[in-house]
């Protein structure tokens, strides 16, 4: 009862409330809107469809300090998923004075350790240390510049010119800088996974609708070669859709990820022969990704095994990050470079994404008994045979091409301390860090 905004008004349950009710206005049209419909709030999905008024969602201000929410279904993950920005409060007046231009610096009103006071797009932000925070005597550092550098090399470059205190590291040269600079080169598991999107939609090339195809494209990548000899980040080889190191999941046993690259490579030329596909009638693919030379690197490395072994022609298309996510949602591709991180840490945050309802779908995948093992899933004391079920699916239709388990690959300077390695939900805090003298 002691939190305020950063203009001095006291923070409340009515504040949350109105922000959940603004994420499931049709006329908000968020993109996460789906995020409370998969939270179980009670209404949420009628609401999103139009179907009913915003004050049927299951979430109430008891009093100022006293939210109550209703779920449709028990959902024994819900207090982990209202850790996700979706569910923040936001402050109503502002948003309501100032419309869509509500989080400019000069606007906003927030209610964290810093407030944001710089912001130019594609370049940097800036944000300074908040005196309404209710914890502000705990915190340290009194400002923060995050900077927009784009190429990852250019990055590292203005990390040991001393320019920024954290960045990542290219690919590949991890193991040269964790040698070198082994206080400050930091490699630790992170709930994402690096994958490629199939276009299952009519758009794309036809061939990509036979699941022999799938798989062959799939076996044909040699998920070891990429990890070890392109990344070297500590990297594992993905062969299913949740990360190894959610909480609580028992990874599935796939078939085809113990099967030594050789063999595999045999069954995918098999597989393409049978479909029709070979050096006399090569299949021809359009592989979209976001600007990024980690990215190029490995669609590079990818288009080539599909040709030498194959005999795939691969056209490779980079956007800047807002034209590649356009051309993905419309389905103007026939794979795409993709990677989800968890939400939340828990599985279904990965194979909810893979159910006909979910718009962050980007391939447009649907099978009605994924569906109905994730909505039966919700319900359960111990949903993991679900979970194992959902991911043989997956890999049995192909329905998308995992690649690699990420970690998060960095560079820290050693002066920094407070650093939460082992948050796998890469949930870092400016607040909880502070900086030491040499």
């Amino acid at each position: 009862n002691d939190a305020l905004w950063a203009n001095g008004d006291p923070v409340t349950a009515h504040d949350i409330v109105y922000a959940w009710r603004r994420a499931v206005d049709p006329n908000t049209a968020s993109p996460y809107s789906w995020y409370i419909s998969l939270a179980t709030v009670k209404n949420a999905d009628d609401i999103i469809a139009g179907n009913k008024p915003l004050e049927d969602l299951g979430v109430t201000a008891v009093d100022d300090f006293t939210l109550e929410v209703q779920l449709d279904q028990s959902l024994p993950y819900f207090p982990e998923m209202t850790t996700y920005a979706t569910l923040f409060p936001v402050h109503q007046a502002t948003i309501e004075k100032h419309g869509i231009k509500w989080t400019r610096p000069e606007n906003i009103v927030s209610n964290g350790a810093y407030v944001l006071t710089e912001h130019v797009p594609n370049e940097y932000h800036m944000r300074k240390r908040s005196t309404m925070y209710w914890n502000d005597e705990a915190t340290v550092i009194e400002t923060v510049i995050g900077r927009v550098i784009n190429d990852e090399n250019q990055a590292l470059t203005r990390y040991f010119a001393g320019e920024v205190d954290h960045t990542g590291i290219p690919a590949g040269q991890y193991p040269n800088l964790v040698k070198k600079y082994p206080d400050e080169a930091t490699s630790v598991p992170i709930l994402c996974t690096y994958y490629y999107a199939f276009n299952h939609t009519e758009s794309a090339n036809p061939g990509l609708h036979d699941v022999r195809v799938r798989k062959a494209l799939s076996y044909a990548i040699d998920r070891k070669l990429l990890v070890n000899q392109v990344l070297k980040g500590g990297q594992y080889p993905a062969y299913n859709f949740v990360h190894r190191a959610t909480a609580g999941f028992e990874m599935p046993v796939i078939d085809y990820s113990s099967i030594p690259q050789n063999q595999l490579d045999a069954k995918a030329e098999d597989l393409m022969t049978e479909a029709g596909y070979g050096p006399g009638n090569p299949l021809t693919l359009k592989l979209i990704y976001n600007t990024s030379e980690s990215h190029k690197q490995i669609a590079t490395v990818i288009s080539q095994l599909w040709k030498q072994k194959l005999a795939v022609q691969t056209e490779l298309v980079n956007y800047e990050w807002k034209t590649y996510l356009q051309i993905r949602q419309t389905q103007a591709f026939d794979l795409a470079r993709a990677a989800w991180c968890g939400d939340y840490n828990e599985a279904s945050t990965f194979l909810d994404l893979m159910t006909t309802a979910s718009t962050s779908n980007a391939g447009r995948f649907s099978n009605p008994e994924v569906d109905r093992l994730m909505a039966e899933s919700k319900t359960l004391e111990d949903p993991q045979d679900n979970y194992t079920a959902v991911e043989l699916i997956l890999a049995d239709e192909m329905a998308l091409i995992p690649i690699y388990h990420y970690t998060s690959v960095f560079m820290l300077n050693s002066q920094i301390k407070g650093w939460p390695y082992d948050n796998v939900q890469k949930n870092w805090y400016s607040k909880d860090l502070y900086r030491i003298k040499n």
